[in-house]
């Protein structure tokens, strides 16, 4: 779960039980006051009736009992012997008006919801040693739901939720910038710099990542800078020693395992160059399939058992030079390591198009594969005496992730090694 997701609900749950809280403190808080009101006009209603039914005329006090029922919603019944009564259900407010009455009225007076099957709150009093029942409309005692409070309540709730979703979107989207930018420094390029503003503690994170981007575009500016001056200063010497060698009439098996000694100084100089060159080039829409083949054709040139094998691939957007640096690496690896003949091939799996290079050499022991990724390292005990500077691996692996890839060394089933370039097509 992405972290404004989390913020967001973290925040809603706290809102949504805030306001249950609420109204649950509301509906506590007001019981009591109603109770006393209830209590009050259940107490009056039965001290009027009583009143009026002791001083009325005999001869009237039908045409009362009719009056009191139209117009106050009060029915007056004696209590009979046969008569059947509903008790009250178990409710909080309807416990404390019952406390609130029989205080008032005394401990003798009996409640019921319903007589007879006729529904109400009806209270019982006495006149002399007669007892009657008084009934009240049961819509007053029973809990009230205002659907105001309600609709206020739920604009409330959406206000705070969109409130939120502000907040939320607020913490995460200098953290998504950041993990983009990262991303793309992980990978190789120049991240834009981030907005150095928002709340402190963001903005203060913001400000050290853009100055470890630019320390480190500076260290990086540094190292190319001085690979490629130590490169090219040894180059120059070296091109005299090829020329002193080939004037100096030497022996030809001496000459030739000098000649030897050159071209491998010369070729690491070479890894060198590529290492500290870096990925700067354009990138362009392009056939990889059509590249795969031309790196076969040079290599069928130089007389190498190269075999490229290429499905129909669709174009995609890479940097054309150093995607054939890194096969050629590959390639190098393979004939240098592992002889011939090497295997080139190339498919499609999901959004990434996959680039195998096959060899059936004496591959990779298990842990070391992850190492020799890292610039100059090298496998000494299967490799001694077998040239380069250990870079080879280290600018596929810088061109895999420039490409939002990388670059996987496996064993090749029935022996040898399976040196996987993974490359995205889309971003």
């Amino acid at each position: 779960m992405t972290l404004f997701w989390r913020s967001f609900l973290l925040i809603a749950a706290l809102i949504v039980v805030s306001v249950v809280a609420s109204f649950q403190i509301q509906r506590v808080y007001e019981r009591e006051p109603r109770a006393r009101e209830l209590a009050q006009q259940a107490v009056s209603s039965v001290n009027l009736t009583r009143a009026a039914l002791v001083n009325a005329d005999p001869f009237r006090r039908r045409e009362l009992l009719i009056e009191l029922n139209e117009r106050e919603g009060l029915r007056v019944y004696p209590v009979t012997n046969s008569e059947t009564v509903a008790p009250l259900p178990p409710d909080p407010l309807l416990a404390r008006v019952v406390d609130n009455v029989r205080a008032a009225l005394g401990g003798a007076t009996r409640f019921a919801y319903g007589r007879d099957g006729m529904e109400g709150f009806w209270v019982s009093f006495f006149i002399d040693d007669d007892e009657f029942w008084v009934m009240l409309p049961r819509e007053r005692f029973e809990p009230r739901f205002a659907l105001g409070w309600l609709g206020w309540g739920a604009a409330l709730l959406a206000l705070a939720l969109a409130g939120a979703w502000l907040i939320a979107a607020t913490l995460s989207r200098p953290l998504r910038a950041l993990a983009g930018a990262a991303r793309r420094l992980g990978r190789g390029e120049t991240p834009e710099p981030l907005a150095e503003t928002g709340p402190r503690e963001l903005a203060t994170v913001s400000t050290a990542f853009n100055r470890m981007a630019r320390d480190l575009q500076a260290l990086e500016r540094e190292r190319a800078m001085v690979l490629a001056g130590i490169s090219h200063d040894v180059r120059t010497p070296l091109s005299r020693l090829r020329l002193a060698l080939e004037m100096s009439g030497a022996e030809a098996g001496a000459a030739q395992g000098m000649g030897a000694d050159i071209e491998e100084m010369d070729q690491v100089i070479g890894q060198f160059l590529e290492f500290a060159r870096g990925e700067n080039e354009v990138r362009e829409s392009q056939d990889p399939g059509a590249l795969l083949h031309e790196v076969g054709e040079h290599y069928a040139k130089l007389g190498r058992n190269v075999t490229v094998r290429a499905a129909p691939l669709a174009p995609f957007a890479f940097a054309r030079m150093a995607l054939r640096r890194a096969i050629s690496n590959l390639i190098d690896n393979a004939l240098r390591y592992a002889g011939e003949p090497v295997e080139v091939e190339a498919r499609a799996e999901g959004r990434n198009v996959v680039i195998e290079v096959l060899d059936r050499g004496p591959g990779i022991p298990d842990g070391e594969a992850e190492r020799l990724k890292q610039p100059f390292t090298r496998l000494d005990p299967a490799r001694s005496g077998r040239g380069g500077a250990g870079l080879g691996l280290a600018i596929v692996e810088r061109v895999a992730r420039a490409h939002g890839g990388r670059l996987e060394l496996r064993p090749r089933p029935g022996g040898g090694l399976a040196a996987r370039l993974v490359l995205e097509t889309a971003a």
